[in-house]
Formats: structure tokens, sequence, C-alpha cells
């Protein structure tokens, strides 16, 4: 490494730091979000529903000890004498359904403000009595069921979104970064002024892509660092795979970033441009919600965003439990997109602005 690309690199680095709005959208401003989601959002796994007990519930009361445990995996049960207060409580949201005994009828009231636990409360009850039915014929179940869990239950919402609010940042920090200093140093005359120093072009590029990428490996510390120690983040084996993802999408983004430079005039303009090409990028591509609800032609979209690859890497190797090899297709895919585009504004670029 020579003493030129060192001293660049460092140049553009302190320049980099003395920029706080630079810092601040490329650091804190993602973080936030991440704090948001993992304070506000962090029980969304527990999908329990709260179910009341009025009386004395025969099918429920007269499970065995196993099947007892079996259901309190699904329900938080509580017992109560009280209908009408029961039922109060449902109405206010404070449970999901009040169960009572009227002969040899189970009656359940719930409330569907939640579809999803309403349907979860229904099911589960069905199950049991169909269950009770047909022990009360005498007869021995045919079939079992044996479950085996492939998800941790530690997969909660910080899982989800950490990778995902990594890589809108890690777009953003590496899009607004090319954008801006390629138009700041064309509008400055510093490009022309470059070719003239006695420092390779190759020595440019590559300390303003090594700052960059150092940039995205801070921002990958400290979103696992805020994740982990705050949030219960719980990494899988081959975590350390989404490091050379990372760097892969940064070197993308930053592609995005000098397309955004080349067909502007202003500083400003361009980082709007990068802003405008990477911010509905994260929303169609799961950086703050999952897209599996989402209609299927937004889905098919978002297939073909280069974010959408990044986030789906990185979601397999940290948190979904995948092998390094998952990273090697969104991997093609990122560099395929950074020589498409690079080559793009390479023939956009003018050295004048008009």
């Amino acid at each position: 490494m020579n003493g030129s690309f060192v001293a660049l690199a460092a140049a553009i680095l302190r320049g980099f730091l003395r920029d706080r709005a630079a810092v601040f959208f490329a650091l804190i401003f993602p973080l936030m979000f991440l704090v948001l989601f993992g304070g506000l959002l962090g029980d969304q796994s527990q999908s329990k529903a709260d179910v009341i007990e009025v009386g004395r519930v025969s099918v429920l009361d007269d499970l065995p000890a196993e099947q007892r445990d079996g259901l309190r995996q699904v329900f938080n049960l509580s017992h109560s004498d009280d209908l009408a207060g029961s039922l109060a409580k449902v109405r206010k949201g404070d449970a999901d359904a009040v169960v009572q005994m009227k002969g040899d009828r189970l009656v359940a009231h719930y409330t569907e403000t939640d579809r999803v636990k309403a349907g979860l409360t229904q099911g589960a009850l069905a199950s049991l009595i169909d269950a009770a039915n047909v022990a009360a014929t005498g007869q021995s179940p045919r079939y079992s069921l044996s479950v085996q869990r492939v998800e941790d239950d530690s997969l909660s919402t910080i899982q989800f979104v950490t990778p995902g609010l990594l890589g809108w940042a890690v777009a953003m920090s590496a899009a607004f970064g090319a954008a801006a200093t390629l138009q700041g140093w064309r509008n400055s005359k510093l490009l022309r002024r470059l070719q003239l120093a006695p420092v390779s072009t190759g020595t440019v590029v590559g300390a303003r892509v090594g700052v960059t990428i150092a940039v995205a490996l801070v921002q990958l510390a400290v979103f696992l660092a805020v994740g982990a120690g705050l949030f219960g983040l719980v990494l899988t084996g081959s975590w350390w795979a989404s490091i050379p993802l990372l760097v892969v999408g940064t070197l993308c983004f930053m592609a995005i970033g000098l397309l955004a430079g080349a067909i502007t005039t202003t500083t400003e303009g361009a980082v709007n441009a990068a802003n405008f090409m990477v911010l509905p990028m994260a929303f169609l591509s799961g950086s703050f919600f999952p897209l599996d609800a989402t209609p299927g032609w937004i889905q098919a979209v978002a297939h073909v965003l280069p974010l959408w690859h990044l986030n789906n890497g990185m979601l397999d190797v940290m948190v979904r439990g995948e092998g390094p090899g998952a990273v090697l297709a969104p991997m093609a895919v990122l560099a395929g997109f950074a020589v498409v585009v690079t080559g793009l504004a390479a023939r956009l670029f003018r050295w004048e602005t008009v």
C-alpha cells in the first residue's frame, strides 16, 4: 500500500468525519430506526393468545398434564368467575377470548381486532373439541403428531429488522457519499486537478472505495453491537459471511451513487437523485417490514432490486441459519449491478456541467 493511497484515504476519511450530516445519515439516523423497532416492537414474536376461563371448563381443565402444557404454548390461560368483567376485558383488548362451558358445549367469545390471534384461538379450540369427541367414543387415536422446531423462538422483530436496516444504512451511505463526492469534485474542478497530480486514477478511486467500505464495516459493527447488547439479537454461525456480501453491496450502491452524480449538475441534485433511487428501494426490499403479505407483483418487483438481494442474503446468514454459500447468489447479482451501473454512469458522465 503506497503512501499516496494512505494519505488520500486519510484525507477523505477526515472529510467524512467532519461532515456532521454525512455521519448523521450514515450511522445515527439508521440507528434511530433500529432503536425504535427494537424498543417498540421487540415483543411482536409473542403469538400466545390471552384466554380467560370463566367457571369450570372441563374440556380444558381435564386435559392430561402433557396436553395441558402444550396448550399453554398457545394460550396464556387465566381463570375468572365474572363473565361480564371478562367480556369487558375482551372488548377493551386486554384479553383475546373468553371461554365457558354450557352443558357439553364450549362457548368462546372473542374479538377479531387481531385476526391472527382470532384464527389461532378458533383453530386451537376446534382441535381440542375434535380430540375430546374422539376420546369420548373410547377409541384409541390412530394418528399422532410429532413436532420439531426449526426456527428458534428468539427470531423476533430485532432479528428481522437488524439486517434490513443495516442494508438500508449501507446503501444510503454508499450511494449518497459517491453521488456527493463526484459532484463536489467535479464542480470544484478537483477532478481536473487530480488528472495533473502525480497520483494515478486507480489510487484516487481505490482510496474513495476503501473509505466507503471501511464506513460500511463500522456500520456493521455498530448495528450488531446495539442489536445484541440492547435488544437480544442472536446471530447464527455463518454471520461472518455477511462481511463479503456487505463489501460487494457497498460497491453496488456506490455505482448507483455515481449514476446519480453523473446525471445531475449540483451536489444537492446528486444527493436528491440518490435518495430517489434508494429510499423507495428500501420500502420495496423489506428493510422496514416483511414483504410476505404484499401482493405478488410487489414481490416480483422487489426481487429485481439490488437492496432486496443484499437484505435477503444478510438475513440468511445472520439469523436464518443458512451456510456461507447462501451469499454467493446475492453477491453475484450485486456485482452484476455494480458493473452495469458503473458502465452506464461512465457513459453519461461529463467533465463540465452545462
